[in-house]
């Protein structure tokens, strides 16, 4: 079992691309359109690689949650990469800064940052392979 998609209303479809190519550039636009959704027009597309995608439509309204609250609500997704340091290095070409250093220890390097809609993501570089030293609880 594995997570095939997130599907992300945003603000701006154009610059939300701009994020994520900038994080994943192996990605490209598989496929987009045009449609109705709850009565309101919205573009939509598709960026992955053949097994794994974000679908992103435009049209958003409303504010996103409180990231420094407990509202309910997605807190953060996280990605797994395997130079976190020349992901860091693309999205500050982009404009896009961190915005919590995360963690740093023996075992895996994490950076959060937040999109152009207010969505916190995570990325994480692991050192090891080994799953009892990547998860660390205590």
């Amino acid at each position: 079992m594995h997570l095939e998609h997130l599907n992300l209303v945003v603000n701006n479809l154009e610059e939300t691309l701009v994020f994520y190519q900038a994080a994943f550039p192996h990605w490209r636009v598989r496929g987009g359109g045009e449609s109705i959704w709850h009565g309101t027009p919205r573009k939509w597309l598709h960026f992955g690689d053949d097994y794994h995608y974000l679908s992103l439509n435009d049209s958003g309204t409303g504010e996103i949650r409180d990231l420094k609250s407990n509202a309910i609500g997605l807190a953060h997704f996280a990605y797994v990469v395997d130079n976190i340091e020349a992901l860091v290095s693309r999205l500050a070409n982009v404009g896009y800064e961190v915005a919590i250093m995360g963690a740093v220890n023996e075992a895996y390097k994490s950076r959060y940052f937040i999109d152009p809609n207010g969505f916190e993501i995570e990325f994480v570089e692991y050192f090891t392979d080994i799953p009892s030293e990547r998860n660390q609880y205590d």
